[in-house]
């Protein structure tokens, strides 16, 4: 299988590059290809502007050159794996704004939906799971990710995956979660 990971964090020495190089290892250990693109370092802009906003007269939809050079990037993967920090209960802008703009009608949703059959999101919350659990904000960004963005774009296998206390972790923890994203690229296709 060909997977897309897409990394989203401003520092390349972060503990979210070293978990996806982790997952990448497994991925590619269990056989896989996968391409990483590097959100911050790709320089792609994650404001969504006119030429970007869906013709909903239109039968076939043209988007900008920079959106539809990422919409031919996904349609050479078969899976997708998304690697960020937690940022405020949900992904960081850059990500979001990716979604936003290359996710678009015609392509991810509406008369046509995204032919990948995995998708997974792997985040990295600085808080515990305790408060997590607190007001239920796990079940709600699994929510969010699975039924709100996989779902209704036609991935029938999506995965949360929360990796909690990443800040000022012992190491202990930190080889934890290194294992466990190695794990999750090694399996990514048996969920």
């Amino acid at each position: 299988m060909k997977v897309l990971t897409v990394v989203t964090h401003p520092r390349t020495n972060s503990l979210t590059f070293e978990v996806a190089n982790h997952l990448v290892r497994g991925l590619k250990d269990a056989g896989h290809e996968t391409e990483v693109l590097d959100l911050y370092r790709s320089g792609f802009n994650p404001v969504l502007w006119e030429e970007d906003e869906p013709d909903w007269s239109a039968a076939d939809q043209q988007y900008s050159p920079e959106v539809e050079a990422e919409i031919e990037r996904m349609k050479k993967h078969d899976g997708l794996a998304f690697i960020f920090p937690l940022w405020w209960w949900s992904m960081p802008a850059l990500l979001k704004g990716y979604i936003d703009r290359v996710w678009n009608y015609g392509f991810a949703y509406g008369p046509n939906k995204l032919h990948h059959q995995y998708v997974l999101w792997l985040s990295l919350a600085g808080a515990p799971i305790e408060r997590f659990q607190k007001r239920e904000y796990d079940n709600m960004i699994t929510h969010y990710f699975n039924a709100g963005l996989a779902d209704y774009c036609g991935i029938p296998h999506s995965r949360v995956e929360l990796f909690y206390e990443t800040i000022r972790s012992k190491p202990e923890h930190v080889e934890t979660m290194f294992a466990q994203a190695y794990d999750l690229g090694l399996n990514y296709a048996r969920t």
